[in-house]
């Protein structure tokens, strides 16, 4: 008995009757989700993850060559960004198509759409949060006194690195692959709070953090974490959840104006808070983490939680 004759005898034994061929084989690939062991769940995600950081490494390497070529540095950080996006996602692609025998769309990275109620989040999640810190704790603007040049450098790396490939690379990864594998093997709990837990980690890696601040960052990194995986399953795909990612970066750490205890010679203009609470300020990682970001987080991922579940109640 071949597998198509397998799947068939399953259906039948499942009540449900043999479709045609091409129904056939979308089945022939759920049973096959099902069935991920715990050994490709974890090597799927270690793989993943090394695909991020290879595919930063070799978007660094190669946009270095056009640096030497006297490229502009900005031109240089778009080159990277494009890059590292693509060359991710054809890695991505591989791994899902070749490795696990998949379709992109079974983790989370159907045809791209972004639902509007997203966009509106999105752009409204950081402003929200600078305003916050602007209008109602005290502080003195910086200027890093940047010429033409290095602030054209720093808007391009903000915008294409560090906003758009940063946020699209770390969410097909995390709220794509590695969430997907971990829903296909255990449930969607697990799926939801083990990638952001590590989502978390990763952020204080070569860090030279103290104590508090690394367990800022993790909180703020799990919380942040689910958000962005709530939006992702609500929405049925991590461009969704992408969106609200990369303009959280763009704006808040893109190197425009940034917010913390002490100037920041990487952006144009910082805003110095007087206050010196770790839970105003962030700590040493900045006011991602502080109380009033995580307040955010939690608020965008409960809106998420209650949709998912009105969801379900009217598919009931």
């Amino acid at each position: 008995m071949n597998i198509a004759d397998r799947i068939q005898s399953l259906r039948k034994s499942k009540g449900i009757e043999p479709v045609n061929e091409e129904t056939n084989r979308m089945t022939i690939g759920d049973v096959l989700d099902k069935k991920v062991s715990n050994k490709i769940a974890i090597i799927g995600s270690f793989v993943a993850i090394a695909i991020l950081i290879v595919a930063q490494i070799l978007a660094g390497l190669i946009a270095s060559v056009f640096s030497l070529a006297k490229i502009p540095e900005g031109i240089c950080n778009i080159i990277a960004g494009i890059l590292y996006l693509g060359l991710a996602y054809i890695f991505l692609q591989l791994l899902v198509k070749k490795a696990l025998k998949n379709t992109t769309k079974e983790f989370g990275m159907p045809s791209f759409y972004i639902k509007w109620r997203w966009l509106i989040v999105a752009v409204m999640l950081p402003f929200v949060v600078k305003m916050v810190y602007l209008l109602a704790f005290d502080g003195e603007y910086i200027s890093s006194n940047m010429n033409g040049s290095k602030i054209f450098s720093t808007i391009t790396a903000g915008i294409f690195f560090t906003g758009i490939a940063a946020g699209f690379v770390e969410e097909m990864v995390f709220r794509g692959l590695i969430l997907n594998l971990f829903k296909k093997r255990w449930n969607v709990k697990v799926a939801v709070i083990l990638p952001s837990l590590l989502f978390g980690i990763v952020h204080i890696l070569g860090m030279n953090f103290s104590v508090i601040s690394c367990v800022l960052v993790i909180l703020a990194g799990i919380m942040v974490g689910i958000m962005f995986s709530m939006i992702a399953i609500e929405s049925g795909s991590v461009w969704n959840s992408a969106i609200v990612h990369v303009i959280w970066n763009i704006v808040i750490i893109g190197g425009g104006l940034s917010i913390g205890e002490k100037a920041d010679e990487y952006s144009i203009m910082t805003y110095v808070l007087d206050s010196r609470s770790f839970v105003v300020t962030g700590g040493e990682f900045g006011i991602e983490s502080s109380l009033i970001s995580l307040l955010g987080y939690i608020i965008i991922a409960s809106m998420a939680l209650v949709m998912i579940l009105l969801n379900e109640n009217k598919e009931k």
